[in-house]
């Protein structure tokens, strides 16, 4: 098996991961996860994280030939059409993006402007489709619970779980966004332990959990399935769904949801400029 070369970039803003997957053999790479810098505050957007990448890129000699978005996020707006316009590279999200364009769409009005089929994306991945990153196969998993669309990648030995899980002592993601399901989370873990323990598992977010002083992404199945502390040991569905029902309830919504998940339906595009040059986002009020 081809192992590839990871490379990440962590954006202390979000705490979101951000990879390079590359080919060690051919030099091709997937990006995934990349993150539009936004000042909530401000509303001024920046490129930092996403220059990091390409710093990466240039420095390896890579050549992107995907974008690999995980699921819509709502901490973060995707940079995902600044690098497919500078490197021509498609994004890919998982084929059920239309239940969470459908979901969104209505809260911000956009019902005649968004497909609810995915279109705003390049190429959709159904659940089991295997693709090629250089001489690297790769292979989509859906993952849905925190999402519907939430699709993990396996690519050689490393899959990549968006926000599925999290390190082991920080526990798993929250299901009570729009399709959100945490029995359905469950069963989409169970798939993800049902790969190779030696497997390399990299997470798109890490919050330090208590006692923890560094930020960390990467884990391997095996210290998810013991370790875990939500899911780890053996945990019923029973049990996990109680768990995660009751911490889901003391949640806040994340702080930059609004304005993520309007660009993110469409594949991380902001909204076209008016006539003098400027663009709006919408605050839609009570609507979560």
């Amino acid at each position: 098996m081809i192992k590839p070369d990871v490379h990440a970039v962590f954006d202390p803003e979000t705490c979101t991961v951000s990879y390079v997957a590359a080919c060690p053999q051919t030099r091709a790479c997937a990006i995934i996860d990349p993150v539009l810098d936004f000042c909530g505050h401000s509303g001024r957007t920046a490129l930092t994280s996403t220059h990091r990448i390409v710093e990466i890129i240039d420095a390896e000699g890579l050549t992107p030939v995907l974008i690999l978005e995980t699921h819509v996020h709502a901490d973060h707006i995707s940079a995902a059409p600044w690098l497919k316009e500078k490197y021509g590279a498609p994004i890919a999200i998982g084929s059920e993006i239309g239940a969470t364009q459908k979901a969104f769409a209505p809260v911000y009005a956009l019902e005649a402007e968004i497909s609810g089929e995915g279109a705003e994306f390049d190429r959709l991945l159904s659940d089991g489709e295997v693709f090629q990153i250089g001489a690297l196969e790769a292979r989509a998993i859906h993952t849905p619970g925190h999402t519907p669309a939430c699709m993990s990648y396996l690519i050689g030995d490393a899959v990549f779980v968006g926000d599925t899980l999290f390190m082991p002592d920080f526990g798993t993601a929250r299901c009570d966004f729009p399709g959100g399901d945490p029995a359905v989370l469950y069963r989409s873990i169970q798939t993800l332990f049902a790969l190779p323990g030696e497997t390399r598992m990299f997470l798109c977010h890490d919050y330090k959990a208590p006692g923890r002083d560094a930020y960390a992404w990467e884990t391997t199945v095996a210290q998810q399935r013991a370790n875990n502390i939500h899911v780890g040991g053996g945990v019923s569905e029973a049990d996990f769904v109680a768990m995660r029902t009751k911490r889901d309830a003391t949640l806040k919504a994340p702080k930059l949801i609004l304005p993520s998940v309007q660009a993110n339906i469409r594949a991380g595009a902001l909204p076209e400029p008016d006539a003098q040059g400027r663009r709006f986002l919408k605050l839609p009020l009570d609507a979560l």
